[in-house]
């Protein structure tokens, strides 16, 4: 269990440095096209009337009037401040692997876990600070939950897991893929690929594991942004990320299986 702590607490440290890499998508800068360039028609010359015996002389071209008394330079620009040190995610990074690996034990499937857990935290701080889920985190967990299960598998000779695991992140995949091709959906195709990968461990613990880990994900987004609403710090069109909530989701059932 401290070993699982220690993991969870260095993919902690680690995600907001990461996150750093993966910044908000933003659109590509339009400019306008350039106007048509008018030549103003010179203007008539003016000879100025004689001014008047001991009258100040008038302002020469290319000489600066003095500032007025209480003018202030000009404003400069202010650096943002530095992101701050991800201590409170690598708590939360502890929690996570360590209620991990109090509830499921010294199981061979543990290491799945874990890995899962770890860049699934990575991805839960990418995503709530650039809406982003991105591909390379998300087939780093495929592929490291995938690999560990199989071995696994192979260790405790239960091939029908690996099978019901595969078949947990297909059904999640189909399911999500639904969700997101309905009208006025908020779920992208990000969201689409993490269910897919966390059907994995969810279809090797169970159907009622599954089953839990696809329902908890949308009663927690629903009393978060009812919340949110009800402090008046969203608007009914605010985009907020899902991963968290899948995520928090996952792992919950994981723990409660």
């Amino acid at each position: 269990m401290t070993v699982a702590a220690m993991l969870g607490v260095l993919a902690g440290l680690a995600a907001p440095r990461i996150a750093r890499a993966f910044p908000p998508h933003t659109p590509p800068a339009v400019t306008p096209p350039p106007a048509p360039a008018v030549t103003p028609p010179p203007a008539p010359a003016v000879t100025p009337p004689p001014a008047p015996a001991g009258a100040p002389a008038p302002a020469q071209a290319g000489i600066a009037a003095p500032a007025p008394v209480g003018a202030s330079a000009p404003a400069q620009a202010v650096a943002p401040a530095p992101a701050p040190v991800g201590v409170g995610v690598a708590v939360v990074g502890a929690v996570v692997c360590g209620g991990l690996a109090a509830a499921r034990g010294p199981e061979p499937a543990l290491p799945a876990f874990l890995l899962v857990a770890a860049v699934g935290l990575v991805l839960a701080v990418v995503d709530l600070t650039s809406l982003r889920l991105p591909d390379p985190l998300v087939g780093a967990a495929a592929l490291g939950g995938g690999t560990a299960l199989t071995v696994a598998a192979v260790v405790t000779g239960t091939p029908g897991r690996l099978a019901l695991a595969l078949v947990g992140a297909a059904l999640s995949l189909l399911l999500y893929v639904v969700l997101a091709l309905l009208p006025r959906s908020r779920l992208g195709f990000g969201d689409v690929k993490l269910a897919a990968v966390l059907g994995l461990p969810l279809g090797w613990l169970g159907w009622p594991a599954l089953w839990l880990g696809l329902l908890l994900p949308h009663l927690l987004q629903g009393v978060l942004v009812l919340v949110l609403l009800a402090a008046r710090r969203i608007h009914r069109d605010t985009a907020l990320p899902f991963g968290p909530a899948l995520l928090t989701g996952a792992w919950l059932a994981a723990l409660l299986a």
